[in-house]
């Protein structure tokens, strides 16, 4: 957004602040559905109150959803994530959560305040009278877009969820308690909303004659169409996802951008990778990636936690050609005397003067070119190379190998100076587990990595092997474990959620 900075202004009543305990607000004025929504300025406080929910409320609580503990669901609860910690994050890297684990509760409850957000905008913009009708329309379409991206995060985590839209809030009886939603109709519902925000939103900000300037972060046509895309491969819709992959590539709006590491430097705010992120500034409403991401006792990047890692196996498998290998922090002298790398096999007793790291954190959140506690990290939510992969897929799964599939992974492999494929070494089963692969590498701590394994029947297997081999239990059990257990908060407030067949 412009100057990167989403303006928290909450028209949506019971939310609270979090604040300093020793400051008493003044309240100077009341906003109410009868005295808001006026003007434009009012309808675009309560669209950019939806993109604040991808994040946090306020600095100083900028780590929930796409802020950092979303990655807790979708990454650290795979082949790839470790957390060498305890408590509800150890739970997901171990695979043993159950319904009581207080990150899966947190995630929710954070995609339903945007989805809450999302109905109120578009419950109170549709009947304003002080916009234009193409005004309204916009707004109308962003929020779609928002609640839209929300349900996909959600029913990838619980697969039937509780399907609440701006309809809802005109029944006196909508906070009854109701059944979860089958994925298919969230599904049919998603489909129906994303085309009509796509046929609405602009390609791109550029001359937009409803904001001010070239705001990028607000959701595009691409951006709609893209997240469109996902969810019929998520469906394996094959042909749909061709059709949608081509529309977005015709759009002339993206493209690669040329170097791996710097997509994810902090400065790098937006690009023509970009296709829908969230954005951040570190002075004024920074989020805390780099605290998770970042490693101990490393002389430059200080004061982090390595919380959120990679394994020790999944950094092996780059080859040392690829630029994305060059995306951690393996080994460094750190601020404690020790030499900090790679134990040279498992469990082996570090000489004197060294470390052996239980697992590798990554500069993808934690570059050493950050100087503040609370970074500005831009967080890409849809980027091009997602839609050259899931097309390759697509492609694969109609056609097995063909020349056009092969050169679509390859551009992605020839940004980061990685190996490229050879058509005549694959066939139909041997190119899907090499896309599988190249999505890990690519996306790993991006909120993928959980679904693509899931989506090509491979959770159980590679989760429950990486454990095996580092000597821990296989826990993964399917198709019990497709979707977590519902929070226990939720199953309290509404037992029509149930965990029978979850734990």
């Amino acid at each position: 957004m412009k100057k990167y900075t989403i303006l928290l202004l909450l028209l949506t009543a019971g939310v609270q602040f979090s604040c300093n305990n020793d400051l008493d607000p003044t309240v100077y004025s009341n906003l109410t559905n009868t005295n808001g929504y006026q003007t434009k300025s009012d309808a675009i406080a309560a669209v950019n109150s939806i993109y604040g929910r991808l994040k946090g409320p306020v600095v100083g609580d900028n780590f929930s959803y796409w802020a950092t503990r979303h990655f807790a669901l979708t990454d650290l609860a795979t082949d790839l994530g470790h957390c060498q910690y305890g408590g509800d994050p150890g739970q997901l890297s171990l695979g043993t959560w159950n319904a009581a684990n207080g990150l899966l509760k947190e995630d929710w409850n954070a995609m339903y305040k945007l989805i809450a957000n999302a109905n109120s905008a578009i419950y109170n913009i549709a009947p304003m009278t002080g916009i234009s009708e193409a005004e309204k329309a916009q707004f109308i379409a962003e929020a779609k877009f928002l609640r839209a991206s929300a349900y996909m995060d959600l029913t990838d985590s619980w697969g039937p969820v509780i399907l609440i839209t701006e309809a809802n809030l005109g029944n006196p009886g909508y906070l009854d308690q109701t059944p979860p939603t089958s994925v298919e109709d969230i599904d049919a519902f998603l489909i129906k909303e994303l085309n009509e925000a796509a046929a609405v939103l602009p390609v791109n900000y550029k001359k937009s004659t409803i904001y001010d300037s070239n705001d990028v972060g607000r959701a595009t046509k691409g951006a709609a169409l893209t997240l469109l895309a996902k969810l019929y491969l998520r469906s394996h819709s094959w042909q749909q996802v061709v059709s949608i992959t081509k529309q977005v590539m015709d759009l002339n709006e993206y493209s690669l951008y040329p170097s791996y590491n710097g997509l994810f430097k902090e400065s790098n705010k937006w690009c023509s990778e970009n296709i829908f992120s969230s954005l951040s500034d570190a002075n004024t409403n920074g989020t805390e990636l780099l605290n998770h991401f970042g490693p101990v006792d490393h002389p430059v990047v200080q004061n982090r936690w390595q919380y959120y890692t990679v394994n020790w196996d999944f950094y092996n498998t780059f080859g040392d050609e690829d630029e994305r290998k060059q995306c951690f922090f393996p080994e460094f002298m750190g601020v404690d005397g020790l030499l900090h790398k790679q134990a040279p096999t498992l469990g082996a007793e570090p000489p004197a003067g060294e470390f052996y790291m239980p697992d590798v954190s990554t500069r993808k959140y934690a570059d050493d070119e950050t100087t503040t506690y609370y970074d500005g990290h831009s967080v890409d939510i849809l980027r091009y190379a997602d839609v050259l992969l899931s097309r390759a897929e697509a492609i694969n799964e109609l056609s097995g190998p063909t020349a056009e599939a092969i050169d679509l992974i390859n551009q992605v492999k020839a940004r980061s100076h990685a190996k490229l494929l050879v058509m005549a070494d694959y066939n139909q089963t041997t190119l899907r587990d090499a896309i599988l692969q190249e999505r890990g590498w690519e996306f790993f701590f991006e909120g993928k990595r959980r679904s693509d394994l899931i989506r090509m029947n491979k959770y159980d297997v590679l989760v429950n092997a990486y454990h095996l081999r580092v000597g821990e239990a296989a826990q993964i059990k399917m198709p019990q474990n497709k979707f977590y257990t519902y929070p226990q908060s939720q199953v309290d407030l509404n037992p029509k959620l149930s965990n029978a067949d979850r734990q």
